[in-house]
Parts: structure tokens; sequence; C-alpha cells
């Protein structure tokens, strides 16, 4: 089963295009922001998910950040989707005014054995030690470009290019909770439920990614990850993770979160 859309480009960036305004059924407008997938244009799309929502434009139902595109629903009963679009394009132009905290997370992962069965695997196809793929991969600069496909499931751009790895020929019908993987030039992180999955399993984190305890808290939502956060993941040993994952099942994050002020940016339009 497929589940990913074309990968992200780590680190690079790329002109903004002015963006397209598609119907999608009745209730929804996309607001997409040009064909590539890079971190320009995810600041593009959560910048104008920032700009929609501080608006509180009567009628809009619900904001979807995507990697290159705002999805709008909205009540046609109470807004018409021309007036929204006019709404849109105005917040288009000044939505890069918006600033937000750049949040860093470090969360716990335990590699290889019963945690990840493809390590071994993803070593030999790459010419590398499993303890070289756990370097790299816990190196690497990871920035959540999307929440999707299951409450929590965090797609992670920026793997290093010597980890780069076509998914699986033969999907499995499930993986378990809380794996950590990779497929093509992304990584991922799974909820704390099992999952299709036709990606590579290298480990396990204790951390659950979602968690309806937290609905309503001033800090962590139900899911823990936003698009945009930056994720430093950090190996862990067999033992550690046990206690982390009963830390974690008692409701503690064990996750750590550092947030500082992001420099404001204008978004072209």
């Amino acid at each position: 089963m497929r589940h990913d859309p074309p990968p992200p480009l780590p680190g690079t960036t790329s002109p903004l295009e002015r963006p397209r305004f598609l119907p999608a059924g009745t209730g929804a407008l996309v607001v997409e922001f040009g064909a590539q997938v890079d971190e320009s244009t995810s600041e593009a799309v959560l910048a104008l998910d920032r700009a929609v929502a501080g608006a509180a434009i009567d009628g809009v139902i619900e904001l979807v950040p995507t990697y290159r595109s705002l999805l709008v629903h909205f009540d046609p009963a109470v807004i018409r989707a021309a007036a929204l679009r006019q709404k849109l394009e105005a917040l288009v132009a000044h939505s890069g005014a918006t600033p937000r905290e750049d949040r860093l997370w470090t969360i716990p992962v335990c590699y290889g054995g019963a945690c990840g069965e493809d390590l071994e695997a993803v070593a030999k196809l790459h010419k590398l030690d499993p303890e070289e793929v756990v370097a790299i991969h816990a190196a690497s600069p990871f920035r959540v470009y999307m929440i999707g496909f299951a409450p929590g499931f965090a797609y992670l751009g920026g793997l290093d290019p010597r980890l780069h790895t076509s998914r699986r020929v033969e999907p499995r019908l499930r993986t378990p909770a809380r794996s950590v993987s990779i497929g093509g030039a992304q990584s991922a992180l799974n909820p704390p439920f099992e999952l299709p999955s036709g990606w590579h399993l290298l480990g396990q984190t204790p951390v659950h990614l979602w968690d309806a305890r937290r609905e309503g808290s001033a800090e962590i939502g139900p899911s823990l990850l936003l698009p945009g956060d930056r994720v430093r993941l950090r190996p862990v040993e067999p033992e550690e993770y046990r206690d982390l994952c009963a830390r974690a099942e008692a409701g503690d994050p064990v996750a750590r979160l550092q947030t500082q002020p992001k420099a404001t940016e204008e978004t072209p339009a």
C-alpha cells in the first residue's frame, strides 16, 4: 500500500509560484503552491494556514496543510467559494508576516532487533554496518512536512541521501505501533497503533505521537508533532526503551521540546 506523495528534496528551495486555487467539491478549496516539495513551499503553506486561522473567516470549518497545498473546508451556506477565494488571495499576499515558533523535538528511538527488523537488510543494501545506518539516520536533520494517513503519522523530510531506499516490493499489512521507518527519500514516525506499510522498519519510539488524553492541553495537543516542527532522533538501548515505554503508557510525552521564536519572512504572492 502506497501512502506517500513525491518525496521532499532535503536542503533545496525553489522560487515560489503564484498559488493556484482549485475547487475540491462544493465545500472545499485547495490553495496549491506549485509542484515542488521543499522547505520554502512548506513554509508558504504553513504561513497561509496560520493567517487563515488568525483571520477567523465565517464559514471556514477546517484547514489541512499538506506538502505543497492548503485544503480549506468551508460551509457553502455561510460563504460562497468565490468570496472565500478573494479573502484567501488577500491573505496570501501577507501571510509571511504571521510569525511562528521554531519547535525542535528530541525523540528517543530503539533501533534494530525486535524493534527494527529491516535494519540489517537496509545496511546490507547500502553496504554499511547496521551501526552506521543508525548513526546516519539519527543525525539526519528531519523536518515534519505533513501529518496524515493516520492520526499523528508524521512524514519527515531530510533523510540523508545515503539511506534513500525504494519502498518494499510487498508491503506489510501490519507493522508495529510506534515504528520508525524509511521509504524513498523520507522517514516516518508511526502513531501508537498498527498500520499497513511498504516502508522499511529501522526501529521503534516509545513516544505516543497521538494521544487523545492530551486533548485540551495548553502545550501539546493529541498530535504531538505539527507540520513545520523539526525532529532530532536519539538512539536508546533496549533497557531504557522499555522504561520509556512504561512512562509513555502512563501519559508522559517522553519527548523533549525546545522552542524559540522564528524570524518573520514575507511570503511572495
